[in-house]
């Protein structure tokens, strides 16, 4: 079995615990305003590769892993766009015993039940907390996100949740409390981040002659990011 992958990380620092050997998987249906990467976007794009292959590029590193408390983190794009491929890479992940992540925005093609069995961590990307800011936001359906959020509570995995904060759409007090809300749902919460909107991704969708839909938007502020945090452990 092939899957389609962008690039590969092989000492990621900031994709979970300890040192990391990130696959950043081909394919998303979203259509973020801020997204960085739009060149994973099309699925039949990327390097075509099996996922014995991933492993024994991972395992090269496994001594790092050991030594850390690192792993494998499949990201993206988005990963559950390819779940067959992810299911079976994730496998013999842990076949090895290698602690693996799944960081995601929760929009993808189904088989969540079987892909958060190999799973020993989510990294949750909450894009948006109602569906008509996430369908501005996202171009996508929000109920795509809910029918993987109940298979992720029911899974009882732990959980990291992230969210990114931009300026004039995800920056009030009232945002941040109905997605205080929406985390409140969720058990075995290890931890919680508030990410400020930043534009470094912009020059690709100038290479790529894509519009930019956030054009104008400054950065976040990161001293709001500091009173937003407040408000969100407040609540």
């Amino acid at each position: 079995m092939l899957g389609r992958v962008h690039s590969i990380e092989t000492m990621g620092l900031m994709d979970g615990p300890g040192i990391r050997f990130v696959v950043f998987f081909q394919g998303c249906k979203l259509r973020c305003g801020y997204c960085q990467n739009p060149d994973t976007w099309n699925i039949k794009e990327g390097k075509e590769v099996s996922a014995e292959e991933l492993l024994e590029k991972a395992l090269r590193f496994e001594s790092y892993f050991k030594k850390s408390g690192g792993g494998i983190t499949c990201s993206g794009g988005e990963p559950l766009m390819q779940p067959e491929f992810l299911i079976k890479f994730l496998k013999i992940c842990k076949e090895k015993g290698l602690h693996t992540i799944i960081d995601t925005a929760g929009f993808g093609k189904g088989k969540y039940e079987e892909i958060l069995k190999y799973t020993d961590l989510v990294i949750l990307d909450i894009k948006h907390i109602d569906s008509k800011g996430y369908r501005e936001l996202t171009g996508g359906n929000i109920d795509e996100f809910w029918n993987f959020a109940k298979v992720l509570k029911e899974s009882g995995s732990n959980l990291w949740i992230r969210h990114v904060v931009v300026p004039g759409i995800t920056d009030s007090q009232e945002h941040i409390q109905k997605l205080q809300h929406i985390i409140n749902n969720f058990e075995n919460v290890e931890k919680v981040e508030l990410l400020p909107y930043h534009t470094l991704g912009v020059q690709k969708y100038e290479v790529m002659n894509i519009p930019y839909r956030l054009h104008g938007i400054n950065p976040m502020c990161k001293e709001r990011i500091k009173r937003l945090e407040k408000i969100l452990l407040s609540v």
